[in-house]
């Protein structure tokens, strides 16, 4: 980034899912709410207050707040009133980009003579989503993404940070590394066992140190931008470049009959996802966290691009075994997590002749291939009609009480790699 001024804007809805449900309900303003049932999909500032987080079992968020009141979620007011208030930035710069239901970046740089400064372009955004959506926002100001991005937490609850070219050093210098873009809590315990826990830190470490540690993309990636190394611009046009789910489990053993029926219901949510937009992709990567928090990847090219559900999962499968076989001293697994990437348009399957190719059976167009390609197209037609809960596959076993609903996963499953 060559600019020297502060234009960029990351404008950030808050506590977003728990608002929507207190503005559509003004009896639960001021009350400590969540989100979901059986799992926390998210809560409000109130009950975050008592350590209530997303992911937390429900059972685990009342006894931290005995109170807590627990709300369904209302999944097409998400999306509407989402698109409603992250619209209201469109009137102030095309330079936007969208990067989830409830934040975006958008670039104000030359629209001075039309709007005022950056600053007080985020204080009439501020404004307009309160006055006319009825929502908070919190907007950071800065000169690149990643500190507009760190702007905006600091601000929370609906407030504004406008970070000064000629400070962001001392800004960055005391900050907890977990508010960087990128760690996640995870990587802040690894970070914070070394010592690390501060992004002045992160900045100063020794780079061998932080690849062996991160792994060399990571460790080089993060320590960029805690040097406040940031060139990326706004990106107007973000299509999809992989799909993916993951499932956290608490703490299971690592066999089999876990693993299976995890990987079978990811890679359903992900094919159909897939097939719903005509798209395939070549590489699958796999994600398991052990107990201690410590994940590792793995991922596979294939010859041609799949959406298949079964071929998804036994080759996500293969890939965890493979991780399993490489950590034998690993006997519980946390999360599991699937991507596909290099995705392409497959509007229908081309079907081939058997050639003795070595991975025939993952083969699209295979007589395998368009077996499993009908059956996925029969499962799709059915859920569109009736839900996605009419049918499945009988390999996956999922409790009820314990899945997130559908129209969260909607929302909320995007970029998990």
């Amino acid at each position: 980034m060559n600019s020297s001024e502060a234009t960029i804007l990351h404008a950030d809805l808050d506590a977003f899912y728990a608002s929507v449900e207190q503005l559509l309900d003004p009896s639960l303003l001021g009350k400590p709410i969540a989100v979901g049932g059986g799992v926390v999909l998210a809560a409000s500032y109130e009950a975050k207050a008592f350590g209530v987080h997303g992911g937390m079992s429900g059972r685990r968020a009342r006894e931290l707040c005995p109170g807590l009141i627990f709300v369904h979620g209302h999944f097409r007011e998400y999306q509407r009133l989402g698109d409603a208030a992250l619209r209201i930035l469109d009137d102030y710069t095309p330079l936007v980009e969208r990067i989830s239901i409830d934040e975006a970046f958008a670039d104000v740089a030359g629209t001075g003579h039309l709007f005022g400064s950056p600053a007080d372009i985020a204080r009439t955004i501020r404004s307009r989503v309160r006055e006319e959506i009825g929502l908070p926002i919190s907007v950071g100001v800065a000169r690149t993404k990643h500190l507009a991005k760190i702007a905006s937490q600091v601000a929370k609850p609906d407030g504004l940070c406008v970070v000064d070219p000629a400070g962001e050093t001392l800004f960055l210098r005391d900050l907890p590394v977990g508010l960087m873009w990128g760690v996640g809590p995870a990587t802040e315990t690894r970070l914070k066992a070394e010592g690390i826990t501060t992004i002045g830190q992160l900045g100063r470490s020794n780079p061998y140190a932080l690849r062996q540690l991160l792994g060399p993309a990571a460790g080089e990636k993060l320590q960029a931008l805690a040097q406040n190394r940031d060139p990326r611009t706004i990106v107007t046009d973000r299509r999809a470049r992989s799909a993916g789910a993951q499932s956290a489990l608490g703490r299971q053993p690592a066999e089999l009959r876990i693993i299976r029926p995890t990987l079978r219901h990811l890679a359903d949510r992900i094919g159909s996802r897939l097939r719903a937009k005509t798209l395939a992709g070549r590489t699958i990567t796999v994600r398991v966290r052990f107990a201690d928090m410590r994940s590792v990847t793995r991922a596979l090219t294939l010859g041609p691009p799949i959406a298949a559900t079964t071929t998804i999962a036994e080759v996500a499968e293969d890939l965890v075994l493979g991780v399993l076989a490489d950590n034998p001293a690993e006997r519980s697994i946390s999360l599991l997590a699937i991507a596909v990437s290099q995705l392409q348009r497959q509007p229908m399957l081309q079907l081939e002749f058997a050639l003795g190719f070595t991975d025939e059976k993952r083969r699209p167009g295979s007589r395998l291939g368009a077996s499993r390609w009908r059956a996925d197209r029969a499962l799709d037609h059915v859920r569109d009609r009736f839900g996605w809960d009419a049918i499945g596959y009988g390999a996956v076993v999922v409790k009820p009480g314990h899945t997130v609903p559908d129209g969260f996963r909607e929302l909320a499953e995007r970029d998990l790699f």
